[in-house]
């Protein structure tokens, strides 16, 4: 079995693999905090889905990467939290 280290060593010795992955963590960056944030403040997914009017369902898709949100639905689950979206 590989580890996650063994994994991206070999993944990223493919063409472009190193610079979609540095693109794409903005992305990643956003949704780890807004999910951090959500567990931080006793939020399960269907709690806070419900409270800003989405499915759970598309909240675990954010959460996983699985979409790509738009600045609205980013602002939807900010506002939900009580956090304020800052774009710098």
């Amino acid at each position: 079995m590989k580890t996650l280290e063994d994994f991206k060593r070999e993944i990223f010795k493919r063409p472009g693999v190193r610079k979609a992955y540095a693109e794409m963590q903005p992305e990643f960056q956003i949704i780890r905090k807004l999910a951090l944030a959500r567990s931080k403040k006793g939020f399960s997914q269907r709690k806070l889905a419900k409270k800003i009017g989405i499915t759970q369902s598309a909240l675990a898709r954010f959460e996983t990467g699985n979409i790509n949100p738009t600045l609205s639905f980013i602002q939807k689950i900010t506002s939900g939290l009580g956090l304020k979206l800052v774009v710098k």
